[in-house]
């Protein structure tokens, strides 16, 4: 029976994770790879999946040795599973995240700049150098490729790397000032400034209402799973009754329900993704 059960977590978990693979997979290999190489998520596919392995087996290792019941660590060894990819998406928007609250101070420079005499180019290389830290790491070389291909196809490559909406109209709106020049460059600068300080404060504003929303249903998927290995941890009425086939058959019911239900509440709390209307070609 331990063998058959270790055997349907280790099916499951392969489900699940295949499940995110094969999503991951329709997003664009190319569009993967930029994202990656901008934000520091430079992991291979084979690291991912042995981190995701490694901490499921883990976690199946642990409840098992706190409980004795394998049954009651199938469900923690799925869920601790899928962390590295929860973490993973994590950190890629919180650097998205940094890189569109930097802008309106980093346009505020560039505005500065300009009105100072220098050129838009040459306020885009002191954003490099001078700027929030999180745009120095975007446009940090900007000089170096502006003088190979161009400011206009370097500013698209940054664009292409940040594959972020806010940041695509930011991007487009700073082609549009190179092209057109002239006086109209500060004017430019300032409406963008405003326009992006709006776009900036309504996305914290998602952000903070959707926080309560996922703490709120990780807890309440997390605690009647604690509540089981802290019940079965001790010898007893609770760990004889979930080593039997009836008490193995609630935990699998129970399971399904409490991953169907996860799966619902991060569907339901999940942010709608913007459309990049200005991407171009650069996906």
């Amino acid at each position: 029976m331990s063998f058959a059960a270790a055997l349907m977590s280790a099916m499951a978990l392969w489900l699940v994770l295949s499940r995110y693979q094969r999503r991951g997979a329709h997003r664009g290999a190319g569009a993967r790879k930029a994202g990656a190489r901008r934000f520091g998520l430079d992991v291979t596919t084979s690291q991912f999946w042995l981190s995701s392995l490694g901490a499921g087996a883990l976690a199946f290792g642990v409840v098992l040795a706190l409980t004795g019941l394998v049954a009651v660590a199938i469900v923690p060894a799925i869920v601790v599973a899928m962390l590295p990819k929860a973490y993973y998406e994590r950190r890629r928007s919180q650097r998205l995240a940094d890189v569109q609250e930097a802008w309106p101070d980093g346009l505020r420079d560039l505005l500065s700049s300009v009105r100072s005499g220098a050129s838009l180019p040459a306020a885009l290389e002191d954003l490099g150098r001078y700027g929030p830290q999180s745009l120095r790491d975007v446009f940090g070389g900007f000089s170096v490729y502006a003088r190979s291909l161009g400011v206009v196809p370097t500013l698209e490559m940054i664009r292409g790397d940040l594959a972020d909406p806010t940041s695509d109209r930011v991007i487009e709106v700073l082609i549009l000032a190179y092209e057109r020049g002239g006086s109209a460059v500060p004017d430019i600068l300032q409406d963008l400034a405003v326009a992006t300080t709006k776009d900036v404060w309504t996305l914290e504003q998602v952000r903070g209402e959707a926080l309560e929303q996922k703490i709120n249903s990780r807890v309440v998927f997390v605690l009647p799973w604690l509540v089981l290995v802290v019940m079965t941890m001790r010898s007893g009425a609770f760990r004889e009754f979930y080593s039997t086939t009836t008490g193995m058959a609630v935990i699998a019911i129970c399971g399904l329900l409490s991953l169907a239900g996860m799966a619902m509440a991060v569907r339901i709390g999940a942010q709608p993704e913007e459309p990049r209307v200005f991407a171009g070609g650069a996906d």
